[in-house]
C-alpha cells in the first residue's frame, strides 16, 4: 500500500457516504447500495479493451451465495446445454444461482433493450461460462455496463460448479474499459465502516498492481456510490 493513501481519510469517506445514504429521502429500508472505488489514471492505457475482468480479492465479500441472486449464462446448442446446466444446478443445489440462461435464449428472449434492462435489474451478480465471455458484450448491450454488472467468468468445464460460484462471489473485479478511469465495486452500504475500509484498501493494493507504471500511473483515487459525489481519498503529489 502506498504511504500516500491515508487510512483515516478512507474511513472518513466511507462514513460520509454511509451518512449520506442514510439521509436520502427515497432510500428504502431494504435497499443496499454499492460503494465504488474510482481510479483516475494519468494517461489512457495503450492497451485494447478487454472484457475478461481481473479478479480482485477482498476480505469481506460483497455478495454471498447464501443471499445473492446470481444469474448464470451458459454455453448451449439449440437449448441443449441450457437444459443440462439447469439440471446440474438443481441436482447439486449450487447455492446462489437463481437463474440459468443459455446463449441461444439470450439472443432471442432477451433481444429487446427493455428485456435486457429488466434482466440486468433482476439479479445481484451475473456469472458466465468463461468460454462464452467474449460473445456477451454485444448481446447484453449498454445496460449491464452502465450499472457495472458485466458478467464475471466461471470455469464450468470441471465438476465443482458450487466452488466456482462461491469464488466469484467472494471477490470483486477490475474491468478495462479503455478510458482514463477504472471503477471497482468495493463494498455494500450494509457492511460496517471497518469492513468497507478493509475492502477498499485491499482493492487499491491489488488494482494498482495492474495499472501501467503502478502508482506512477495513478492520478487520484475516489470513493462514491452510484449517484453520490466522488469523495477523494488520494491525490498524486505533483510537487516533487
Amino acid at each position: 500500500m502506498a504511504k500516500s493513501v491515508n487510512v483515516e481519510q478512507v474511513g472518513k469517506a466511507v462514513a460520509a457516504l454511509q451518512k449520506w445514504l442514510g439521509t436520502k429521502e427515497d432510500q428504502l429500508l431494504e435497499e443496499d447500495e454499492l460503494m465504488y472505488l474510482v481510479i483516475a489514471l494519468k494517461k489512457i492505457p495503450q492497451r485494447p479493451r478487454n472484457d475478461k475482468p481481473i479478479r480482485i480479492p477482498i476480505p469481506h465479500p460483497i455478495h454471498s451465495t447464501d443471499n445473492a441472486e446470481v444469474c448464470l449464462f451458459v454455453k448451449d446448442h439449440k437449448g441443449e446445454g441450457h437444459k443440462a446446466a439447469k439440471s446440474k444446478v438443481r441436482e447439486e443445489r449450487v447455492a446462489g444461482i437463481s437463474k440459468v440462461v443459455g446463449l441461444s435464449k439470450l439472443k432471442t428472449k432477451y433481444e429487446s433493450h427493455e428485456a435486457k434492462r429488466q434482466l440486468c435489474n433482476s439479479y445481484d451478480l451475473f456469472a458466465a461460462d468463461e468460454r462464452i465471455l467474449p460473445s456477451l458484450p454485444k448481446l447484453l448491450g449498454k445496460a449491464f455496463f452502465k450499472k457495472k454488472k458485466q458478467p464475471v467468468p466461471v470455469r464450468l468445464t470441471g465438476k465443482d460448479w458450487a466452488a466456482q460460484i462461491r469464488k466469484a462471489c467472494e471477490a470483486t473485479y477490475l474491468f478495462w474499459s479503455g478510458g482514463n478511469s477504472l471503477t471497482i465495486k468495493v463494498a455494500r452500504s450494509s457492511q460496517d465502516q471497518q469492513q468497507c475500509v478493509d475492502n477498499t484498501l485491499s482493492a487499491i493494493a491489488a488494482a494498482v498492481e495492474k495499472v501501467p507504471r503502478k502508482w506512477e500511473g495513478v492520478q487520484a483515487l475516489f470513493l462514491k456510490t452510484s449517484d453520490s459525489v466522488a469523495l477523494p481519498i488520494y491525490q498524486h503529489d505533483t510537487v516533487g
